[in-house]
């Protein structure tokens, strides 16, 4: 059995940076993601995007960050169970927990952090005809590798800060970029969105606002895409591929099972501490709700700070806690 302080749900870049807050205490973490690699949803679905509102970097790639924040969590020799979901957890009589795996790994703790991202996930589709049969072949729901688009007919669907940022990045990827969008204006950053239209005004990329894609088709590989404005009349586009970008669908799984406060596949929080309402139990990261939440990475890094001065006392229930800052002492001190 692994003993630790703290149990991170969750290895995406909020889990991580939990583990450096957590360091600077002297409390130890494990953290446990389903997926086989550590960076959640930055790793599996863009590693390539550009992320725009991380402090100290006007632009920083996914992945980037990922490994800066393991570089930053080095000193404090965090453990991790990668590849295996969390599938309960069992309460022991002086508060503390035992985390049990799908795969039977067992993890001792005194407090367990929830960091889950969106839980467990997948894509939301377009209701196209025949979409599925292109999966792979020519439609993707993410973007791994932005070489894969070089010098290709990229079209992207959506509204949002995805499509928006990939339809800026990819502009100077791929041979023509055409993003399409329901509505006529979008959900994501408005400076994305300046950014978009600037790009189109200067003909670098072909937008279609309040219009949505009708069919696909294609021999083996997709070939085109036909669209339907809100005029009703159709159009079609030459593409080697198609991203429709609309979210993904959040699932809890088996966190759903545990007792705790639920809100549309959110776990509630108390803002003082981003405590659930089962003691010992924090949930930080997009997987939280609260009035006035914002689901940016920046806003699950605050959490975890607020968090793990909540947690110390579980960890060391006799001892006063004492926060030093870094700037002063260095991260060795500790």
């Amino acid at each position: 059995m692994i003993k630790t302080d703290i149990c991170i749900i969750g290895a995406g870049p909020v889990g991580l940076f939990t583990v450096f807050e957590a360091g600077l205490l002297k409390m130890r973490c494990h953290l446990i993601d389903a997926l086989p690699q550590i960076g959640g949803q930055l790793s599996e679905i863009y590693p390539q995007k550009p992320i725009y509102d991380i402090p100290g970097y006007p632009e920083i790639k996914a992945q980037e960050l990922v490994d800066n924040l393991m570089d930053q969590i080095k000193p404090f020799d965090p453990t991790f169970t990668l590849g295996e979901r969390v599938e309960n957890l069992e309460k022991q009589e002086d508060g503390s927990y035992i985390v049990k795996t799908s795969d039977g790994t067992q993890v001792h703790c005194q407090v367990v952090a929830i960091a889950g991202g969106l839980g467990c996930f997948e894509p939301r589709k377009p209701e196209i005809e025949g979409l599925e049969d292109f999966e792979g072949k020519g439609v993707a729901y993410m973007v791994k590798n932005p070489e894969t688009y070089r010098d290709k007919k990229v079209i992207l669907a959506g509204g949002g800060d995805s499509a928006l940022d990939w339809t800026i990045y990819l502009a100077d990827v791929a041979e023509r970029v055409t993003l399409i969008h329901r509505g006529d204006t979008f959900r994501g950053a408005p400076d994305s969105a300046e950014k978009v239209f600037e790009l189109a005004k200067e003909g670098r990329i072909n937008l279609i606002l309040q219009s949505n894609i009708s069919s696909i088709s294609g021999n083996g590989h997709l070939k085109n895409v036909s669209v339907l404005g809100k005029d009703k009349e159709s159009r079609e586009l030459e593409a080697d591929y198609l991203i429709p970008l609309f979210g993904l669908s959040p699932k809890l799984g088996p966190l759903a099972n545990w007792g705790l406060n639920i809100d549309k596949n959110a776990i509630e929080v108390n803002t003082f501490d981003y405590s659930t309402n089962v003691e010992r139990i924090y949930a930080i990261g997009d997987i939280n709700t609260y009035p006035g939440k914002l689901k940016l990475i920046l806003c699950g890094f605050h959490e975890a700070a607020l968090m793990v001065q909540s947690a110390f006392k579980y960890v060391y229930p006799d001892q006063k806690l004492s926060f030093k800052y870094t700037t002063v002492y260095g991260v060795n001190a500790f």
